[in-house]
């Protein structure tokens, strides 16, 4: 090392829950954990457009918690940037973000050509924040490693990503530097998932970075939610409703599916027709075919759930699909109604009173979803307002995120005292609330860090 401190920036999650870019500067060697995109709140978005403050060409390597889009989304902006390095994942983590990505792309492209046919963009021309090219030259940076084995990245500095639950091929990363341990928690998932196994714990964390999604907040058991669910669909088909799940294709869609699945399968909802519109959600369903050590369905479980579902994948037959009123079950993405074909759905059902609109994932602040549940009566889709006079129902327990208490237990396997930790990741009450509950169950002062601070480690 050229010198004895370690600089951190904190280039995204910090203050809010999305964007999340952590980069470690050793003074010799430039580590980015996390590539996301922001999302929410429109300063937020706009962010994605400006170049961050750090030079990007100096980045030597990004390593990968997870797949999604606020963990990935920011990567072909990075490589247009001038990134040159390696990108660091687990096998699904990788599979995923390629997945995310180019969907993501294909969505901007699509929604820029709308917005220019229909002259609804301020910017003329519209254009989408990276397109498939820009994907197609970042894959080439993607390495796979494998879970729980040390690797060694540059002299003295080695990683080692922990399986975290959440969803597949998700982890958190500990980074020994010079015999300095660096944890980055990622998002933590459940104790109890009806689909992943619990998170494994950190044993020892000098420096600590741990999410605070829902710090302050508690989870019903994911089992208490199906009898909800089960009322949810017979009340909305028995007043001739259809139910909407905005839902991220990765893991929650499928989650929903073998809830679906099994309610049925069990004669407690009424045999209706059931629609994944999302061809990522159908790539995902492939890669858990693949990944048989990440969760814990069986090959023939998933065959014969996916025999009960229409998989949609042209956009041709979602623009057919969203003019049909017979009651049916709907998951599309996305999961907070930032972009991706559920808009479609709503831009012609949201003024159905009979039909309902379910979340079952974290809402970020700014996101239509958020406003939804707020009690906003109008949704702007495609540039045009639309009344929403849909039910909109929420049920936590279906979070694929840690709440308080798991986040709580996830630290408590951590031996020594940690000599700094920040918490990430959360909205402002979220993360005071986390920050709390460390100091009156650990002892330990934790620190909630800005957006583009910058913090030095000795």
């Amino acid at each position: 090392m050229k010198n004895n401190k370690i600089n951190i920036h904190f280039l995204g999650a910090a203050g809010t829950v999305t964007g999340s870019k952590y980069l470690v500067d050793t003074g010799d060697k430039k580590i980015l954990i996390d590539c996301g995109l922001f999302q929410g709140l429109k300063e937020l978005r706009l962010k994605n457009w400006e170049y961050p403050p750090v030079n990007v060409a100096d980045i030597d390597a990004v390593l990968l918690t997870h797949g999604h889009m606020d963990h990935t989304g920011y990567l072909p902006r990075l490589v247009k940037q001038g990134f040159k390095g390696p990108i660091y994942g687990t096998n699904p983590t990788l599979d995923i973000a390629k997945i995310i990505l180019n969907d993501s792309a294909k969505i901007q492209e699509q929604e820029a050509e709308r917005a220019n046919k229909e002259g609804y963009s301020k910017h003329n021309p519209a254009e989408p924040l990276y397109d498939l090219k820009d994907v197609e030259k970042t894959i080439p940076h993607f390495k796979g490693i494998p879970q729980s084995q040390w690797i060694p990245l540059f002299d003295g500095i080695r990683a080692r990503f922990q399986y975290n639950g959440h969803i597949l091929g998700a982890t958190y990363i500990e980074l020994d530097i010079h015999g300095k341990r660096f944890v980055f928690s990622g998002d933590i998932g459940r104790t109890n998932d009806l689909l992943l196994y619990q998170p494994l714990k950190p044993k020892k964390a000098d420096i600590l970075f741990i999410e605070s999604t829902y710090g302050g907040r508690f989870h019903p058991d994911e089992v208490e939610a199906l009898p909800q669910i089960e009322k949810l669909v017979n009340d909305t088909v028995n007043r001739g409703g259809s139910l909407f799940i905005p839902s991220f294709s990765v893991e929650r869609a499928q989650l929903m599916m073998l809830i679906f699945w099994r309610l049925l399968k069990e004669n407690k909802i009424p045999k209706v027709q059931m629609i994944m519109d999302s061809p990522m959600g159908a790539n995902v369903l492939e890669l858990f075919h693949r990944t048989r050590d990440w969760h814990r369905l069986e090959d023939n479980e998933c065959d014969e759930m996916c025999s009960h579902f229409t998989v949609v994948s042209s956009y041709r037959e979602t623009m057919e699909l969203r003019t049909d009123n017979k009651p049916k079950i709907v998951i599309a993405g996305s999961g907070m109604l930032t972009g991706g074909r559920m808009l479609n759905y709503l831009e012609t059902q949201a003024q159905n009173p009979n039909n309902t609109l379910l979340f079952v994932g974290y809402q970020a602040e700014g996101t239509r979803g958020r406003k939804l549940l707020e009690g906003e009566k109008e949704l702007k889709v495609y540039g045009k307002w639309v009344p929403f006079k849909m039910q909109v129902v929420e049920i936590e327990g279906l979070s694929a995120h840690a709440d308080h208490a798991e986040l709580m237990d996830w630290m408590d396997k951590i031996k020594n005292k940690p000599e700094r930790i920040f918490i990430v990741h959360g909205e402002k009450e979220s993360a005071e609330a986390l920050q709390k509950g460390i100091k009156e169950t650990y002892g330990w002062d934790a620190e909630i860090p800005q957006l583009y601070t910058i913090e030095e480690i000795e």
